[in-house]
């Protein structure tokens, strides 16, 4: 079996594949002050929880955009799991051809999203991950990863209401009983939900006029459930993308 990690800035998505089928699947928060003993031990509970150990493992492949946790994860996965980790970076064989001016600086998790995209829908596409980052993602035809997008998350757009609008509370997010909100809560609602929505439209719309009209628009990351129950525009909802082009990626290396 593989183990997928996912090492986000606020998320810690872990998987389990038996061949081509993803059995398990957990995320978690992700904490920076945790030691490699703790999430070693974090990592062996959840094999647990999925009736399995260590000895079933055939490896690991992690990516990272944390790289102060990545030593800590990979020392956890090496004393407690007693696998070496393959992490995504330069050198790794992906498949896809970076054209980012500086292909160093194309996070991991964008690398493994553009993977899984060629290999289970093709491209052209817009892959949109919805995370700590708001980010769209042009992917050629080709398979060429040509940049994108980045802009703020929604829990962070909704942090920063929250942090610095004197009236204004913490909230859930979650769709609000109609478009114009008749209290703050709802406004609120309102206003990041169907904004992102208005957002995620347009630059879908942008990204097709460089991309060509038979672009896909495929949705990932922990909010993206949000955004596409409120548009047609995205077509392919992927919430464990990631998780599948590292599984493709570890195939490719080995």
């Amino acid at each position: 079996m593989l183990l997928t990690i996912d090492l986000g800035n606020t998320n810690l998505t872990i998987g389990l594949y038996q061949g081509e089928t993803l059995t398990h699947h957990w995320r978690l928060a992700t904490d920076a002050a945790r030691m490699p003993d703790e999430y070693g031990l974090q990592l062996l509970g959840l094999l647990t929880n999925a009736a399995k150990t260590p000895a079933d493992l055939s490896g690991v492949c992690l990516s990272s955009v944390v790289p102060q946790l990545t030593g800590r994860v990979t020392q956890a996965c090496r004393e407690y799991l007693m696998q070496e980790v393959l992490v995504v970076d330069t050198g790794v064989r992906t498949g896809i051809r970076i054209r980012y001016e500086d292909p160093k600086a194309v996070g991991a998790d964008r690398v493994c999203d553009a993977v899984a995209v060629m290999h289970l829908y093709g491209g052209p596409a817009c892959i949109i991950d919805f995370g700590t980052a708001t980010t769209f993602n042009a992917l050629t035809k080709e398979g060429d990863y040509l940049g994108g997008a980045i802009t703020a998350g929604i829990n962070l757009a909704a942090e920063a209401l929250f942090a610095h609008g004197a009236k204004l509370q913490r909230i859930d997010l979650q769709k609000p009983p109609s478009v114009i909100g008749r209290n703050t809560t709802n406004a609120m609602q309102s206003g990041l939900i169907y904004g992102y929505v208005a957002m995620t439209e347009g630059m879908a719309a942008r990204f097709r006029e460089e991309l060509g009209p038979e672009m896909k628009v495929i949705a990932t990351g922990g909010l993206a459930v949000l955004i596409a129950k409120e548009t047609p525009v995205i077509q392919i909802h992927a919430p464990w993308l990631t998780l599948d082009g590292l599984r493709f990626i570890w195939e490719m290396n080995q």
